[in-house]
């Protein structure tokens, strides 16, 4: 799924703490209000996975706008739980399945 015009996607990556078991995290998560907090509303999920020993990755349609909300989401209830990462993406299966259709 590409973003429109003023959108961008946004991954962040949000990484287990190592020093906390899964009941810790989600005792934090709670505490922060995370599941209401994040992602703010209005904010398209276009996936969220749970990467297997590293905690989970999701990926955000965002206006350009409205990145400082998603930023203050997590900095607000998810920092204690997690480390995170930012990475602004782009959709690159349409270029991917093009050169995949030029090499026959």
């Amino acid at each position: 799924m590409s973003a429109g015009e003023g959108e961008i996607l946004l991954t962040v990556m949000l990484k287990h703490q190592k020093d906390k078991n899964l009941g810790e995290i989600n005792a934090k998560l709670d505490a922060a209000g995370f599941w209401k907090k994040f992602p703010p509303d209005g904010i398209e999920v276009v996936s969220w996975y749970v990467m297997m020993g590293i905690g989970q990755v999701v990926t955000l349609k965002v206006p350009g706008h409205r990145l400082r909300e998603v930023n203050l989401a997590i900095e607000q209830s998810a920092w204690g739980a997690f480390d995170t990462e930012f990475y602004p993406t782009y959709d690159f299966r349409a270029v991917w399945e093009g050169i995949r259709a030029r090499q026959g």
